[in-house]
């Protein structure tokens, strides 16, 4: 039988090659498509408003007489419509128009229109509203409906894709979409069938409750929402099982090289450690690639356990690949390393971009002649000419920064080319618990939920900008006492040129304020091996204060640095202020944050600085964050493909998430209700399981 999968949108009246081409970029080629092409909000045009009430950022409808119609010559010519009722005027500007359209609004012509309210320069304006000329009379109170708003693309307007969408419905009552739920799970949740969730969502009926649809808690909208997030889930699971489609090296662990290493460390690990490491030894001992996820909060210590496990791969004869996204953040961990494995004989490489010519020769020729048992860089490592001799275990820092593409690549780099490396993964970003369970849901989590004896939290401070006299005063006594301090400079709406030359004028102002201190520079247009001179300067002691840009938000690991200032606060999400904090607090001295904003504070300002000021605790942090920024922002920006929802809002239905974790491994053994689920909501386009 024939389904709507199989109907192109080219059968619709209307529908020529051109406006097919347009609906291809919004994923639209056949009708089920466009009915999956859901409203992502409603409008209320039940009701005209007298124009006399009006308010700029008003969404209304009004309708009135046409009193004149002009063309107006300004820098762009524009048609000028001014419409009123018994209660006041407003102004219809149209920049596109044809002459058509011209005089359709003539004098005396009645219009009813629906806009947002703008300021204009003749009071009160509409932008190329929707409008009927002579409109029918407005359906009574209990026959009216809300009306649907979809997501566009240029060139297609939302009347148009309204009523293709209208159409689109007509096909249903002979093809109705197939249901790929088992009835069970749709009676357990008393979920609606698919073709009726579909219906009422596009075209609610009259008299349907408006605020459970205007809040997207409508039982249909429920019921599509629950199914996007069963897609989402599923589609990383089948990621998980194509990697782990190819069987690993068992890595048996022999415990020499780690006994030596633990006996040569300044410090005993903490419970949380040996507890992760143990979850990681365990994976590593198994024929099946390991996919684990290692959060902890700055400071936690994940680069010790990365380590440990690295140590479990060297002793069983095969090689690390260690991967960070930033050259500092990669160079950091090669000195790490190097100066906890050398001492054990354990050679490594250094490969990042900057490794050029006869230094990246040597480097090459050691990881594939198997004679460097570790190789350290950025993603330069996945580049081709990049060939390993053994590789068992890729560990990636701060995978958000990476697709989860890049980490399918890596399987191709394993050992003989059939079995899969071993994949850890760790964060600084501590990522609240609903979001791990949806956005890594093809990876196994562990927590260093443990800080190590010693650290002392960090006291934060709240202070408007009109202190900043004050705060220069705090620099000086800091650095008098032979401490050292971080100045970071924020302006994340502009570019990163504006964002570098307020980074260098702060550093020329506080020079000149500071005269007796040694102060340095580093922001994101200086070559990386200016940026990694600077920090390392900054590290030796050489520097007392430190101006930079956000490129310190991870990893930089100055233990007499004591005090940070952070302008603009206000204008970074709570995650990554919580990790620039993380940079002070590593030494044994008390250690200060200060936060310098620029008043006045929105209500949500104050609420997320107030959230800093409170805790330590990374993880309360960030579930603040989620509440406040949503998804996208916790992540970064990489990982957001995976949060790309149609309906599903991470906020609002994250009471689905528990149970869809639940259900997505009972389909996964009916591939071919989970390969027309994943069609069906992420398109052929985003099959992350494809490189």
């Amino acid at each position: 039988m024939m389904s709507l999968d199989d109907i192109p949108v080219t059968q619709l009246k209307g529908v020529g090659n051109a406006l097919a081409e347009k609906l291809v970029r919004l994923g639209i080629q056949s009708i089920q498509d466009l009915l999956f092409h859901l409203p992502h909000r409603y409008e209320d045009r039940t009701r005209i408003i007298p124009m006399g009430s009006l308010r700029i950022g008003d969404v209304a409808v009004v309708e009135g007489e046409v009193m004149k119609a002009d063309l107006i010559m300004g820098r762009r010519r524009s048609l000028q419509v001014t419409l009123r009722d018994d209660t006041g005027f407003l102004v219809l500007r149209f920049f596109h128009f044809n002459a058509a359209q011209k005089n359709q609004l003539a004098e005396g012509a009645r219009v009813r229109c629906f806009g947002e309210v703008r300021p204009g320069r003749a009071g009160y304006e509409f932008y190329h509203p929707e409008y009927q000329v002579n409109p029918p009379a407005m359906p009574a109170p209990d026959q009216a409906a809300l009306t649907p708003v979809y997501p566009l693309t240029e060139g297609i307007q939302q009347p148009r894709l309204r009523a293709l969408c209208q159409q689109a419905l007509g096909y249903l009552d002979r093809y109705p979409i197939t249901d790929w739920l088992p009835e069970d799970m749709l009676a357990d949740y008393q979920l609606p069938a698919i073709s009726e969730a579909v219906k009422l969502v596009h075209a609610p009926p009259a008299g349907a409750p408006v605020h459970l649809l205007m809040a997207g808690q409508h039982p249909a909208q429920q019921r599509l929402v629950m199914e996007e997030l069963l897609a989402h889930q599923l589609s990383l699971l089948q990621v998980r099982q194509q990697i782990q489609a190819r069987a690993a090296l068992p890595l048996l662990p022999t415990g020499e090289l780690s006994r030596q290493f633990l006996e040569q460390l300044p410090f005993q690990l903490t419970g949380a450690q040996k507890h992760v490491f143990e979850d990681i030894r365990q994976d590593l001992s198994q024929p099946l690639p390991m996919l684990r996820l290692v959060q902890g909060d700055v400071g936690s210590g994940k680069t010790v356990v990365a380590a440990m496990a690295a140590l479990q791969a060297i002793s069983a004869g095969t090689q690390v690949a260690l991967m960070a996204p930033t050259e500092i953040l990669a160079e950091q961990h090669y000195q790490n390393f190097r100066s906890w494995l050398e001492p054990l004989g354990v050679q490594l490489a250094w490969l990042s971009g900057k490794v050029k010519g006869k230094a990246r020769q040597a480097a090459l020729a050691a990881v594939a002649d198997g004679s460097a048992s570790i190789a350290i860089g950025t993603h330069a490592l996945f580049q081709n000419d990049v060939v390993f001799d053994r590789l068992a275990l890729v560990i990636v820092d701060e995978q958000h920064r990476f697709g989860v593409h890049q980490r399918l690549a890596l399987r191709e780099k394993g050992v003989g080319g059939t079995l899969a490396p071993h994949q850890l993964i760790m964060t600084a970003t501590p990522i609240p618990r609903t979001l791990a369970m949806s956005a890594y849901a093809d990876l196994d989590t562990s927590v260093i939920d443990e800080l190590p004896p010693g650290r002392k939290p960090i006291e934060t401070i709240v202070l408007p900008e009109f202190r900043r006299e004050d705060i220069i005063e705090r620099v000086r006594a800091a650095c008098r006492e032979g401490r050292q301090a971080y100045w970071v400079c924020t302006l994340i709406e502009e570019s990163e040129a504006l964002q570098c030359q307020a980074a260098e004028v702060t550093a020329k102002e506080l020079a000149e304020r500071l005269p007796e201190l040694a102060v340095g520079l580093v922001h994101g247009r200086l070559k990386a091996q200016e940026k990694a001179g600077m920090m390392d300067r900054f590290k030796d002691g050489e520097l007392d204060l430190l101006v930079a840009t956000t490129v310190i938000e991870v990893g930089v690991d100055v233990p007499n640095a004591s005090l940070i200032i952070i302008e603009n606060p206000e204008r970074l999400g709570l995650a990554q202020l919580h990790q620039l904090r993380g940079r002070v607090g590593r030494g044994e001295q008390a250690s200060f944050c200060v936060l310098m904003y620029h008043p006045p504070l929105s209500q949500n300002g104050k609420a997320r600085l107030q959230a800093l000021r409170d805790s330590q605790d990374g993880f309360f942090i960030a579930e603040k964050d989620l509440e406040i920024r949503g998804p996208g922002e916790v992540l970064g920006t990489r990982q957001t493909g995976l949060m790309q929802f149609r309906l599903a809002e991470f906020e609002r239905d994250k009471g689905w998430i528990a149970p869809v974790r639940e259900l997505a491994p009972r389909l996964m053994k009916e591939p071919r209700r989970v390969n027309a689920l994943i069609k069906r909501w992420l398109g052929e386009n985003i099959r992350y399981g494809e490189v």
